[in-house]
């Protein structure tokens, strides 16, 4: 007689599916943490580096400092001039922490996602919380910043591959939620933890001489990485198809890059491009607008900032999936675009972090501006036909994470080249979604669209 592994969810049982759901809500939270980490830190470990000698505003990248063990201790210099030495390199910093993060994130997204259909949903997720824990961590000890910025490679690792595994689990454990109510739950959670960490910041500033707790905080999650590999049960639709795929393999990364496919894939990638760019390349950096702004003086308003922005986008990306239902996905999406693009310009040309306004409108672009990350879930499969649509949606989003990182680095020269004039550099940076509006107009219209499990 042939056992035959059981097939539905409906073979784990209700503690076992609610222990599913709240572990890849915790472990999207946990990532969340790594994503707040260096827009609070990024500055100040920047500064920290300057000051101990060992980074400098001629030589900004010295990939020779990755095998510095310690501090050297020697002085910046007679010359030295704190402020206008952090004008030449901090907004690049930034960039490049920000842009390995996001090239780590799309590596990750590869990597895990295939362990994920080779040794189960759990085992890598559990990988995936365990590397972006310990590898933070880790950074607890970089004495360069290039170390770090290695280290944040290796953490956005582990980011980019929870958001598959986890994605798969739940949805296999709950086929019968409501796809837009699930993509909104699980979007939320990154943006609960950074509302957490960002709150965190704000009652225990992050300054130059006391910056490195904030890796530790980010390392905290390893203990739910354990917690998963131990005690959650693995999805019963991955071990009943293990068992009867039969060596039949998949659509190939490079069949999305083949007609029919490629001009899907192409559109995909752009609207998946056009959110996480707008995030990581414009609004985000509202944040160290705010840093350089207020300064020593007022260490918490950076953290404010970010507060305002992660509560606006844990309500947006919530309703997001609720919105495409009903307004239609091409309209929801021009929406969107045009209201992040007028918000955006406000902020960036009629305030300043120091206004009273400031802060709620962050807030109110956080919301906007986040609905595309609940919208995503719900497009992506669906603009795809059944045979290649895991892997171009994969392909669609971590590709678009390769070119945000390469954007990310032109808004750090850009505001570089402004003299760290965050306003006027994000004024640019934010007529991406501009470009969101247009390509949305030659995206196929999937609302009626039946996605199958």
């Amino acid at each position: 007689m042939t056992w035959t592994p059981p097939s539905t969810a409906a073979d784990l049982s209700a503690s076992a599916r609610h222990l599913i759901l709240a572990v890849a809500f915790l472990g999207w939270a946990g990532s969340g943490l790594q994503m707040a980490v260096m827009t609070l830190a990024g500055r100040a470990a920047t500064t920290d580096f300057l000051r101990s000698g060992n980074l400098t505003a001629n030589l900004p990248l010295d990939p020779g400092r990755l095998l510095q063990l310690q501090a050297t201790g020697t002085s910046p210099g007679e010359d030295y001039d704190e402020e206008n030495s952090l004008k030449r390199i901090a907004a690049n910093w930034n960039a490049w922490y920000q842009a390995g993060f996001l090239l780590g994130a799309a590596a990750g997204g590869l990597v895990f996602g295939w362990l994920g259909d080779r040794l189960g949903r759990v085992r890598a997720m559990a990988l995936s919380i365990t590397c972006y824990s310990a590898f933070s961590g880790v950074g607890y000890l970089a004495v360069t910043p290039e170390q770090l910025l290695v280290l944040r490679f290796l953490s956005g690792m582990g980011v980019g591959g929870m958001w598959p595994t986890g994605v798969s689990l739940a949805s296999e454990a709950w086929p019968d939620v409501s796809r837009p109510m699930l993509a909104g739950l699980l979007g939320t959670s990154a943006n609960v933890g950074l509302v957490l960490f960002n709150t965190i910041g704000y009652f225990q500033p992050v300054v130059p001489d006391s910056w490195r707790w904030t890796q530790l905080i980010c390392a905290t999650p390893i203990v739910l990485g354990l917690f998963v590999w131990a005690q959650v049960p693995e999805s019963q639709r991955w071990l009943a198809a293990r068992n009867a795929q039969g060596g039949q393999e998949g659509l190939s990364v490079l069949g999305v890059f083949q007609p029919p496919l490629l001009q899907l894939t192409l559109i995909g990638i752009a609207l998946g491009t056009i959110p996480l760019l707008g995030g990581w390349g414009a609004t985000q950096w509202l944040v160290f607008w705010a840093d350089k702004a207020h300064g020593l003086a007022d260490p918490r308003a950076k953290a404010l900032t970010a507060i305002m922005r992660s509560s606006g986008g844990a309500i947006g990306s919530l309703m997001g999936g609720w919105l495409a239902n009903l307004l239609g996905r091409r309209v929801t999406y021009f929406i969107i675009s045009l209201a992040s693009l007028a918000m955006g310009q406000y902020i960036c040309l009629a305030l300043t972090p120091k206004d009273y306004a400031f802060s709620a409108f962050v807030f109110a672009l956080g919301f906007i501006s986040t609905v595309f990350f609940g919208w995503l879930p719900l497009y992506l499969p669906e603009l795809f036909p059944t045979h290649a649509r895991a892997t171009g949606s994969g392909v669609s989003f971590n590709f678009g994470r390769i070119i945000t990182a390469a954007g990310v680095l032109a808004a750090g020269a850009i505001t570089t080249w402004l003299n760290e004039d965050y306003g006027r550099a994000g004024s640019i940076t934010m007529l991406v979604y501009a470009l969101g509006m247009i390509v949305i107009l030659f995206a196929p219209d999937t609302t009626k669209s039946k996605v199958g499990g």
